[in-house]
């Protein structure tokens, strides 16, 4: 399988560097700029991408990497930092000076990188600049005031300073197509769909003969595939627990226990942990902290549910749903930490399994989708909501109660129906109600009320990476809000979030 690793230098855009690779048919991966030469190489890798990231090169704590990514043998693309740190260490000359941001007026070279880019602009997000080239490097496209793009086809070194990863940038994704096929030689086959049979034997190689796994459920589609895959790979040695924790939707537990038993036909135990969860939440407002105690429980109430299962010398693992944007989101040597997902950054190091099982690890959110339909699963469950493991638990701000989370759900039960009779639920990536904690001054029936705000979250996205809000009809915004007040105690006020990510996340905790 081809392969082309991306080195995280610590920028913003760096998940959308791979998302943009995969979208053109090559497997990508984002690694540590400090990754082995071993795990760099792998199998099949193809090409090498360098991020942006926040620093200077010239400064002496800037981040580096290991002088052996030059070295595999394949072409080597840097983009802004990237960019500058591939002339720095071959001797080129990178100064502070104009900077530029946003859209920037360039002229394109005559050049494979850049075949296809007829365009007068790029996005540009910079401070420092190339200012002289190293030795065998030429210019293949400039603006006013910086060498916008290098080439060095003998060493098969690469560069822009423009960011063509993001959609600000006009036909960017060319850059990445023609570094693929024209400069890396790729075929450009990879399609998550294709990958069942891959995993189903990474499951087998793993788990052994003997081994048994305990399928962590929650109901959502990342959880679901996962579940599938290891039932395909495994069969009856697979036993499913979903743990209603007290933070699920309106009549959520009843329905997604029905389902799984009786058209995936999987063995589930359901377990009501409801008061054990609540209980050690109470009075807790700070959001990593709910997170941590959650995935503590999780694990907890899954290995008292193994040690029911245990017969002597079998070893157990843990299914878990974990996807990409989960692993990246909970931080990497050089990136910052967004927020700790439950299944990543949440769970105790006594886990009381021999290891876990997270077949889809490195797939984004709509890979698994193509991947679950491909195993059958129906579409309406592969295209079902996405829900976060803490449930309602970050959706409510501040301490959680049984009266907050029962306005929730009622606010999102009524937010999910008007979308559904709007016909907008596949339109739409995610939509929710959030409980502010906010209380406000209203009027309802002439008498003065002093109760709280509900929040709607709606956004469109195909990777969870990057998100925009939501352009909902404004008569559907009316219907939900009329509802919500109408319907739902204590609340006499309805905001809708119109927070792109970045800057903001989809969730607010």
């Amino acid at each position: 399988m081809e392969r082309v690793v991306v080195i995280d230098f610590g920028g913003q855009y760096n998940q959308l560097i791979a998302r943009r690779i995969r979208e053109l048919g090559v497997y990508s991966e984002l690694l540590s700029r400090n990754a082995s030469r071993e795990q760099i190489q792998g199998q099949g890798l193809s090409g090498i991408i360098l991020t942006g990231g926040p620093d200077s090169v010239y400064d002496p704590e800037a981040k580096t990497c290991p002088s052996y990514i030059f070295e595999m043998g394949v072409p080597v693309l840097g983009i802004c930092y990237g960019m500058q740190y591939i002339a720095h260490i071959f001797g080129g000359t990178i100064q502070a000076g104009h900077r530029e941001y946003a859209d920037t007026p360039i002229d394109m070279g005559d050049h494979p990188l850049m075949a296809g880019m007829d365009v007068g602009y790029v996005w540009m997000n910079h401070n420092d600049s190339v200012t002289a080239l190293p030795e065998g490097f030429q210019a293949i496209a400039r603006t006013e005031h910086c060498i916008a793009a290098f080439a060095n086809d003998e060493k098969r070194l690469y560069g822009t300073q423009f960011h063509a990863e993001v959609a600000h940038t006009p036909k960017g994704i060319l850059i990445f197509e023609n570094f693929l096929k024209k400069i890396c030689h790729c075929a450009c086959t990879y399609k998550p769909e294709n990958l069942a049979d891959t995993l189903v034997e990474q499951i087998r190689r793993q788990v052994g003969p003997k081994g048994r796994v305990l399928g962590a459920l929650s109901g959502g589609v990342d959880s679901t595939v996962a579940a599938a895959l290891v039932h395909r790979a495994i069969g009856e040695r697979l036993s499913c627990v979903f743990v209603d924790h007290g933070l699920l939707r309106q009549n959520e537990a009843e329905e997604v226990a029905a389902f799984y038993r009786e058209q995936l036909g999987l063995n589930l135990t359901a377990v009501n942990a409801k008061e054990r969860f609540l209980s050690k939440l109470a009075g807790v407002s700070e959001p990593e902290q709910k997170r941590k105690i959650i995935g503590t429980e999780f694990v907890r109430v899954f290995e008292e549910e193994t040690r029911k299962l245990k017969t002597q010398d079998e070893d157990w693992y843990l299914l878990q749903g974990t996807i990409y944007p989960d692993v990246i989101e909970s931080g990497t040597e050089s990136s910052a930490k967004i927020k700790s997902h439950h299944n990543v950054g949440g769970l105790p190091a006594d886990m009381g399994f021999v290891g876990l099982v997270e077949p889809l690890r490195m797939l984004f959110k709509d890979e698994v989708r193509a991947l679950g339909e491909s195993l059958g699963i129906p579409h309406d469950l592969v295209w079902r909501q996405p829900f976060p493991g803490p449930g309602l638990a970050v959706r409510v701000l501040g301490d959680i109660t049984e009266e907050k989370l029962e306005i929730l759900r009622q606010s999102d039960a009524i937010l999910r129906e008007e979308i559904r009779l709007a016909g907008l639920q596949e339109q739409i990536w995610q939509y929710f109600t959030v409980f502010t904690g906010i209380r406000s001054v209203g009027v309802m029936g002439d008498q003065r009320t002093y109760d709280y705000a509900i929040g709607v979250r709606a956004v469109t996205s195909t990777d969870a990476m990057t998100v925009e809000w939501a352009e909902i009809p404004y008569t559907v915004l009316r219907r939900i809000s009329s509802r919500i007040i109408a319907e739902v105690s204590h609340v006499n006020r309805v905001v809708y979030d119109i927070t792109s990510k970045p800057p903001g996340t989809i969730e607010w905790e």
